[in-house]
């Protein structure tokens, strides 16, 4: 059966976004500072800048690009909550940069929204778990990711459903904002580590349930 798994960027103190952090307004309270220097790690690595940001050939090699490119490979389907979508319904190019069927969590009644090279967005309205009934349709023996934000992984969590955890770790501190282990249930799931891999701007880490 495919895996369901979390691959998120986390800051040091652990928010997975800043306080404040609206699209189209990066100055406010500073976010776009402190997601950027979050997310610093990815936006030279080979992978990201010429399979999703389609920029051309050019960009780091090496371990953590290939790690970024056997994430990115093993998806089958995406889930992910609404304000993550409404974030990036605005923001993100007409090849949206999932390339499978994405499953948004909302109570929005929605025509499914197909864009170029591959991404359609389903909108669920009857909960995390019918939607990761239909991911697992879609994605046959690849894996299901759970993109974000915060609450939705908090949902899968609760459920007792997330194989893996990869975290990209940055030594940033954003001293508020969503945090990425809140409103968990107890007791809460088991993992044991698996992998870390160093990297200059952030530290990988990958848990697997126990």
């Amino acid at each position: 059966m495919s895996k369901v798994f979390v691959n998120i960027g986390l800051s040091l103190d652990g928010y997975m976004a800043p306080e404040g952090m609206t699209m189209g307004k990066p100055e406010y309270k500073n976010w776009g500072a402190k997601w950027g220097a979050m997310m610093a790690w990815i936006l030279n690595q080979q992978y990201f800048r010429e399979n999703m940001l389609k920029l051309g050939p050019g960009g780091e090699t090496g371990p953590v690009n290939d790690l970024l490119r056997s994430t990115t490979e093993r998806i089958g389907a995406n889930i992910m909550g609404k304000r993550m979508f409404d974030q990036g319904e605005s923001t993100w190019p007409d090849e949206a940069p999932f390339h499978t069927p994405v499953y948004v969590l909302t109570h929005e009644k929605r025509e499914p929204w197909v864009r170029p090279g591959g991404t359609t967005f389903y909108f669920v309205n009857e909960g995390p778990e019918r939607a990761l009934e239909l991911a697992r349709e879609s994605a046959g023996s690849r894996d299901i990711r759970i993109s974000g934000g915060a609450d939705a992984i908090q949902q899968y969590l609760n459920l007792g459903v997330v194989d893996e955890l990869e975290i990209a770790l940055a030594p940033v501190l954003f001293g508020g904002g969503r945090r990425l282990f809140e409103n968990l249930r107890e007791p809460g799931p088991q993992f044991r580590i698996d992998r870390v891999l160093d990297g200059p701007t952030a530290t990988h880490l990958r848990y697997v349930r126990q």
